[in-house]
């Protein structure tokens, strides 16, 4: 472990001026944050009905009428608080702030008189608090409205939110614990532990993390289980019944967590655990929590993680299974699943500063979080398939988790603003600091000031990733500041060498996925040129995944690329790439916003021959095509069609049916 955790700076101090990102972090602005507080306020008429705002209100006793939605549906309006938030950090919109003061407000007189925060409870069972911590997610709905009020307050300045969450804390450390009479269990739903941690950077209170650190300590540890024993209590019943059958690794309690060696159960509620693992490691020097968080992380991505940075191949209990289970038409791959794991990536590389981290992060952002939106910003996906043909899921009702379009609003809406939340946010993954080093971490456009321990110094990128590879850093340093600059180097390619302003070869040494220089005082107007090199490249996976024997996928640089209808026709099983042939990047304009395509030399199966037989004899006859392919995070902007990421692919044919 380093003894120094890696910062983020504010985000304040970051502006974003990029081509690929600033148009989604505008859309997230101007049009998706007011289209969902639209939403949480049942004001669009042809989406999912919501009841966010009103289930608040009938709390607060302000109006009248039952409960609606699921348990959990006040992190919604925490969610989109907390995006909000980071969205005012970089620009300011007195709109917005003044209907979130008023959310605020109104959260704050649904709170009751001991700091309890919830209002399914409140509303629906006011006698049955934390009486099913297994299914009631009352601390992870804490764990959201403490979150969000941290940012809120960082972003404004103003404290009623951090008070309220304050008093909804206090509440907590004092129901929960070891101590004679308080409940000694741990939520189903992690969440809590990572919030109480952010609570505790702000207050410097120590009750709050040492609470976030019982909630760990404890899960698994118990027989028996809190959770069996609440199930003996009187009026028990279960929220989610068709839940029932999924054991206790679904909930990440099945052991405890420091021997927990693979991820098991809720993809999400095992991010959200381990990125409190990491957290508490550090902040209490906890080197086997970390370990535990090492050897987790190798194994989702060496085992469990799709190509797109997504993670959870079953629906039943949105969850990982074995080794290797990757399918692509019916995986599940919730949106959340891979914000979360953007969230740990960032948590282990600020503590071990390992690029490897930062480059699943990437992959998370560019592919599935981005994927779950539509270019509109009012449509999104919950789950995430690599392979869609819309008749088969319209006839398949096995496949009805999975949806062949966006939607405007979804019953168990976690996901929209999740990404919200994230997109504003982007700014903590961009640049990191310690007391002498700048980490460029993505290379997004944009300019940041960054506080070391000797002074201030300002950086801006000049880039057009992904779509071109080259990438200038200039830092001013008017103080004469010495500082190190360290650039991330992508695990997937090799940066040939760095230059000054001056043209001459920049002295780098590599390591842990950086390209550090020396620390030094450098000129008052310091250039750093290189490039990524960005050259589309056919990707095949591990024997051992059956679902991706013989087939290659399309990925360049951070961008996975899939086949659609709208440019290829049907049938894109047929399609049949050739790994020996040509392979192109060509930006268009005119496509999906601008964005480059993919051209690709490949053949197609042609279905002469095939009149009234559906097997014969292998005499497949290829017909030559040239196929193109666009970012994954982009599919489904154009219609409903059919989309594929892996395609089968061959090298060398020769036609002998002839």
């Amino acid at each position: 472990m380093r003894m120094e955790k890696l910062v983020s700076p504010k985000l304040s101090d970051v502006k974003i001026e990029d081509r690929f990102w600033s148009r989604y972090i505008k859309l997230v602005r101007e049009k998706m944050l007011p289209y969902q507080w639209e939403v949480l306020n049942d004001r669009v008429s042809d989406a999912a009905k919501s009841h966010c705002i009103e289930n608040f209100k009938i709390a607060a006793k302000e109006s009248t009428g039952k409960y609606y939605g699921m348990v959990f549906q006040d992190t919604d309006a925490a969610k989109w608080l907390e995006a909000l938030a980071y969205s005012l950090e970089g620009e300011k919109n007195s709109e917005l702030e003044k209907e979130a003061d008023e959310v605020i407000d109104l959260i704050g007189r649904a709170q009751q008189k001991d700091g309890y925060l919830d209002t399914y409870y409140t509303i629906q069972e006011p006698l049955g608090r934390w009486s099913n911590l297994r299914e009631g997610h009352e601390l992870y709905t804490a764990g959201h409205m403490i979150e969000a009020a941290a940012a809120y307050y960082q972003a404004t300045g103003k404290d009623i939110f951090l008070k309220i969450v304050c008093r909804l804390a206090d509440c907590i450390c004092n129901t929960f614990g070891p101590d004679e009479g308080k409940i000694h269990g741990c939520p189903g739903h992690p969440e809590i532990e990572l919030a109480l941690v952010k609570l505790y950077r702000l207050t410097r209170d120590e009750k709050y993390l040492n609470m976030a650190k019982y909630f760990l300590d404890i899960r698994g540890s118990q027989s028996p289980s809190h959770f069996e024993e609440e199930q003996k209590m009187d009026g028990f019943h279960h929220i989610f019944p068709e839940f029932e059958h999924l054991g206790y690794n679904n909930i990440q309690a099945h052991k405890p967590i420091r021997k927990q060696k693979k991820a098991d159960g809720h993809a999400v509620r095992a991010l959200y655990l381990y990125s409190a693992m990491a957290d508490v490691g550090y902040e209490c020097r906890d080197e086997s929590l970390l370990d535990a968080c090492r050897t987790l992380f190798d194994h989702i991505t060496g085992a469990q993680m799709f190509i797109t940075g997504s993670v959870g191949a079953a629906a039943d209990g949105e969850c990982f299974t074995c080794d290797y289970d990757l399918p692509n038409n019916y995986n599940y791959s919730e949106t959340c699943a891979s914000v979360a794991l953007a969230m740990f990536s960032l948590r282990m590389f600020q503590v071990e500063g390992d690029g490897k981290y930062m480059d699943i992060a990437e992959r998370a952002l560019y592919n599935t979080v981005l994927g779950g939106m539509s270019l509109n910003g009012t449509e999104f996906f919950y789950v995430n398939p690599l392979e869609v043909v819309p008749e088969q899921l319209k006839a398949n009702r096995t496949l009805h988790h999975v949806l062949p379009s966006r939607r405007k609003w979804l019953g168990v809406a976690c996901c929209p603003p999740n990404i919200a939340r994230t997109l504003t946010g982007l700014g903590n993954y961009i640049y990191s600091e310690n007391e002498d080093t700048l980490f460029v971490n993505l290379f997004i456009a944009g300019k940041c000031s960054v506080k070391l321990k000797e002074g201030t110094i300002s950086v801006s990128v000049q880039t057009d990733y992904p779509y071109d590879g080259k990438v200038k850093i200039t830092v001013e340093n008017h103080e004469g500041i010495p500082f190190s600059l360290a650039v991330r180097e992508p695990g997937w390619t090799k940066v040939e060498q760095m230059i000054s302003k001056s043209g001459k070869e920049v002295s780098v040494r590599r390591e842990k996925g950086y390209l550090y220089t020396e620390k030094t005082v450098w000129e008052s107007q310091a250039e750093f040129i290189f490039e990524i090199p960005l050259k589309p490249v056919l990707m095949c996976a591990h024997p051992r995944v059956a679902s991706d024997a013989g087939k290659a996928a399309i990925v360049r640089g951070p961008l996975v690329y899939c086949l659609e209808e709208a440019d290829n026709g049907k049938n894109l099983g047929a399609v049949v790439l050739d790994a020996g042939g040509s392979i192109e990047p060509v930006f268009q304009e005119d496509l999906l916003g601008g964005t480059t395509a993919v051209l690709a030399d490949a053949w197609r199966v042609s279905e002469k021959g095939w009149e009234g037989k559906l097997y014969q004899p292998v005499t497949e006859r290829l017909e030559k095509c040239r196929v193109k392919a666009v970012p994954y995070c982009m599919w489904n902007n154009r219609g409903e069609g059919e989309m594929r990421v892996w395609l089968r692919v061959m090298k060398e044919y020769q036609d002998n049916t002839q």
